[in-house]
């Protein structure tokens, strides 16, 4: 163990590093012109709003409780004039940039119907309309700043320093001059300032702001941690792996701004909806004028009068604002939960997928080998069978060996020391363990060099390498001594996660692995997949086109350089942010960032819930803009019920997509 001091004062935390605003509102194209409502404290984005509402009630007392002989009326019209500056500062600017290029928004036409109502006297009434739509924005506003928010606070939880230990001599240094290979000492209650793999100690990790995980995670010497999160129980020596740049968390924050700035298909519609129907309600509204005029209006003031009230019912503020505001909560919802949509156009494919295709090793296994059955000769115990073989592989870099040795410490077995070993390259290794010639290896080379090899114990190896197994023989003094079967193990979290997938309506689903038909085979059976094995990384590609020009729409989940032409052209490619390789993180639409692969099926749970919210807020914006236009012909609607009418569905269908953030799957679809 490397000589540790004494404790060190719990890390600051860094107060703003990552700044990097995309400005999801103008690329949404909700109301609001594109303002960057979130860059902003939340409570500022309140400003406009609470403004405007204490000029609309101060201008309401003076007008209904002071005699107008007191020149009250005067101030009334001041106090509103205060209202309609608060309410209408933002949507001015954004009108007049788009005015500018002869683009006239959504903000425009709220602006022309609260001028509106001001001529006509009505004042109150365009302040309340002017009330409810600054609201509005200043509810979008608050859903993307706690988008950015939310991911911003996990860079305030990286520490901004680490303690660097060289040559025994621990340093306090600032977290950028890390470089790989570096050794850094953690204890207790501190976050870990870098990503690494865990030298010296034991320790449980907390690493739910990461991963989604609830419970901590155990870390042994060799187990990887991330930046940013806890260490709860032991001190540990961290030899850095990634820069501060570079960590797992970086990369997180840089993947969720770069799903914001990602526009799905509906918000695309949206903001195409917005820009063309504007011109429409213009051209509805004067024709309404006329319309008017010519029939029931007795003169040109109430006829402008009911050509206003169109104009605001008209205008399709909450459908434009219901898309954007569900998808980037749903990304924020996501995250919380450990899973990243790259974009809002992943988000709404994740929703329409129909089948599932997984890599095998990696993906649903753990990916390492471990030791899964062994079996001793007559007279040998469990200790010496393990002791003798982890005494000799642990000169073997080979996977297989450290499986043994791994098998050995778990079961805390003391390794006796080896001498002369020697490795027989293509069979297996030999060494002296006091005094006793020990061999390790394929149990087709040890039948050749023992007398003994028994019969019935070639049967039971050929039975479990039907299940898939690998096999390592054990010799002491040239007799037989037992065998050790190895295998890559399953995620505990595979089988839930399949049968959550089944549940959901996927079907196939298909596992795709490079691996020998045997192993493959006894995967598949465990999780009841079709399978298909001894792939290349062009014959999992060509087996997705296959099934894309079906036509399904496909999901892929890998977490190897080899899966990422697989990830690239499915419908939605998902990759595991613990356990994927630098190229699959990259290539994938999804990341996953626990190996949990439960999160899988909440992705397709959390994408299905939020079309439905979408389509709640479409039919709900549609159905009360339909309704008050109708309205508005067949009788003379007053302007305050058109106003509270337009202006509460937008307010409804923000809080709608808000819900988003409350959401959790059905629990028995995710143990």
């Amino acid at each position: 163990m490397m000589p540790l001091e004494q404790c060190h004062a719990r890390n600051a935390l860094i107060a703003h590093t990552h700044d990097h605003d995309r400005q999801a509102a103008a690329n949404a194209g909700c109301c609001g012109g594109g303002h960057d409502h979130h860059a902003e404290p939340s409570w500022r984005a309140f400003i406009n709003p609470a403004g405007c509402f204490v000029g609309l009630l101060i201008g309401l007392l003076l007008d209904n409780f002071f005699p107008p002989e007191r020149a009250s009326h005067g101030w009334a019209i001041t106090a509103y004039v205060v209202s309609y500056v608060f309410g209408g500062r933002e949507a001015l600017l954004s009108a007049g940039q788009d005015l500018l290029r002869f683009r006239p928004n959504i903000d425009f036409l709220m602006l022309v119907a609260a001028i509106g109502s001001a001529a006509l006297g009505e004042w109150w009434e365009g302040a309340v309309l002017l009330f409810l739509f600054s609201l509005s924005h200043a509810l979008e506003g608050f859903i993307l700043g706690r988008t950015r928010r939310a991911i911003g606070a996990l860079m305030d939880l990286a520490p901004d320093t680490a303690v660097r230990v060289r040559e025994g001599i621990e340093e306090r240094v600032p977290v950028e001059i890390l470089v790989p290979g570096d050794k850094i000492l953690v204890h207790p209650s501190e976050r870990i300032p870098a990503d690494g793999l865990i030298r010296d100690g034991d320790t449980s990790v907390d690493q739910a702001i990461m991963t989604g995980e609830s419970m901590p995670v155990d870390k042994h010497m060799g187990d990887s941690v991330f930046s940013g999160t806890l260490n709860q129980q032991g001190v540990v020596i961290v030899e850095v792996t990634r820069t501060a740049g570079e960590t797992t968390l970086a990369r997180m924050v840089r993947l969720v701004e770069q799903a914001q700035s990602e526009r799905a298909g509906t918000q695309q519609f949206s903001t195409w909806f917005g820009e063309k129907y504007t011109w429409l309600v213009l051209g509805i509204s004067v024709a309404a004028f006329v319309w008017f005029r010519l029939t029931t209006a007795e003169n040109n003031w109430e006829a402008f009068a009911r050509a206003m009230t169109v104009l605001v019912v008209a205008s399709p503020c909450a459908v434009v604002i219901s898309i954007p505001s569900a998808i980037l909560t749903a990304i924020t919802a996501a995250a919380r939960n450990g899973v990243l949509f790259k974009g809002g156009v992943h988000l709404e494919r994740t929703a329409t997928l129909e089948a599932m295709a997984f890599d095998k090793t990696g993906t649903l296994t753990i990916g390492k080998p471990r030791v899964v059955e062994f079996q001793m000769a007559t007279g040998v115990t469990e200790v010496k069978l393990f002791g003798w073989a982890a005494a000799v592989e642990t000169h073997s870099e080979h996977p297989l060996a450290k499986a043994v040795v791994d098998g050995a410490k778990s079961r805390d077995i003391a390794v006796p020391v080896a001498e002369q070993v020697e490795s027989i390259v293509g069979s297996g290794i030999q060494g002296v363990i006091d005094g006793k010639a020990v061999a390790v290896g394929k149990p087709e080379w040890m039948a050749e060099r023992l007398t003994d090899f028994p019969a019935e114990t070639k049967t039971a190896i050929d039975a479990a390498r039907q299940r898939g197994q690998t096999v390592l023989a054990v010799s002491c003094d040239d007799q037989f001594a037992g065998w050790i079967a190895v295998a890559d193990t399953l995620r505990e979290s595979a089988l839930p996660a399949v049968n959550a997938l089944r549940e959901l309506g996927l079907k196939p689903l298909l596992m795709l692995s490079g691996d020998n038909a045997l192993v493959a085979a006894h995967l598949a059976k465990q999780l009841d997949l079709e399978f298909q094995a001894n792939l290349q990384p062009q014959d999992k590609l060509a087996i997705l086109q296959g099934l894309l020009n079906q036509p399904k729409r496909i999901g892929m989940i890998g977490d190897g350089t080899n899966d990422a032409p697989a990830l690239a052209t499915a419908t939605v490619g998902f990759s595991l942010g613990g356990a994927g390789s630098d190229v699959a993180l990259e290539t994938a639409d999804v990341v996953l960032m626990s190996d949990d692969l439960r999160r899988l099926p909440y992705a397709i749970q959390l994408a299905r819930r939020t079309q439905v919210i979408l389509k709640q807020n479409l039919g709900i914006a549609f159905s009360v803009m339909l309704t008050l236009l109708i309205a508005s012909f067949v009788f003379p609607l007053p302007l305050p019920l058109a106003v509270f009418g337009h202006e509460g569905s937008t307010v409804f269908v923000i809080l709608n997509g808000l819900r988003l953030l409350l959401w959790r799957p059905p629990a028995e679809r995710l143990r």
